[in-house]
């Protein structure tokens, strides 16, 4: 992959209305239900301005549910959410909370970019028309500084020589990439990442991881559902460890890993380092059965 050491960051460059010190998302109380499945019980959190906060947990613990809670993309029961101090989601009238608007949400969540499981990249679009539809559907920009735009961006995940490909030319990899590319075109203040290597290949994971720790070094304000642990433990300010829909443990990446002392969190890093024992031991050293 290309270096991206010089990549230009949209997170140390944009104006931000929030005060200093205060926090870009803010989460109280937030309940979410699905039928008679409560799935977030209760979740508080808050991410400051340039914290990269890694979410762990087991499968079905409300991770991706509290993402796409973040991001509008569903709509929770009850609590707050608020995005550089604005309420998402919800507006008061005559005392009462209401649904907000469509159109106030998508300006409350405007400075918001997140990053799915899968690609989701227009497959009779390129590279670069990817991630030029919404600066030009959404943004408005005229076709020449929407092309610049993303020209750069493709440039910044290291892709400026697969701006003609189209998706079914592309790796795994690189069709995240772009996806990472074409929320970065936005200029977002906040990035929001759903296991983005989960529908990877394991030789292709190390690019995309690649691509975002470079975001972090450059200050972007990042939350990452993950199971990537090493990631986690190396980029991230601070981890939680969501079960059963609430946040059962979070602190800094050693505090959680290494002096992990609740059971849930220990039988979790315990059922993950098992399945992960051959690399630690190493493949000279399997039991021969």
């Amino acid at each position: 992959m290309n270096a991206i050491a010089d990549m230009p960051s949209s997170a140390s460059t944009a104006a931000f209305d929030t005060p200093p010190g205060a926090p870009l998302i803010e989460v109280r109380d937030l309940k979410k239900r699905f039928g008679e499945v409560e799935v977030l019980r209760g979740v508080d959190l808050e991410i400051a301005r340039s914290e990269v906060v890694c979410i762990i947990g087991p499968s079905g613990s409300g991770k991706s549910t509290l993402l796409r809670c973040l991001a509008a993309l569903e709509t929770y029961d009850q609590g707050d959410v608020r995005i550089e101090g604005e309420l998402l989601g919800y507006s008061e009238r005559n005392g009462k909370r209401v649904r907000a608007a469509q159109g106030e949400i998508n300006r409350v969540r405007r400075n918001v970019g997140m990053v799915f499981q899968q690609f989701n990249l227009w497959p009779h679009m390129t590279a670069l028309g990817n991630v030029m539809e919404a600066l030009l559907r959404v943004r408005h920009l005229s076709r020449d500084e929407a092309r610049r735009r993303a020209n750069a961006m493709l440039e910044t995940v290291g892709l400026a020589h697969k701006g003609d490909a189209y998706p079914s030319k592309l790796s795994g990899g690189q069709q995240q990439r772009v996806a990472i590319a074409r929320a970065l075109a936005m200029e977002p203040h906040i990035m929001l990442f759903d296991e983005p290597t989960s529908a990877l290949d394991p030789e292709l994971v190390g690019e995309v991881l690649q691509v975002m720790k470079q975001l972090a070094r450059d200050g972007m304000t990042m939350a990452v559902v993950t199971h990537e642990m090493g990631f986690a433990a190396r980029v991230a300010d601070k981890v939680m460890f969501i079960d059963q829909g609430r946040i059962a443990v979070q602190g800094k990446p050693r505090e959680v890993f290494h002096d992990a002392g609740q059971p849930r969190l220990r039988q979790f890093l315990q059922n993950y380092f098992d399945r992960n024992a051959f690399w630690a031991r190493g493949p000279d050293d399997v039991e021969q059965r």
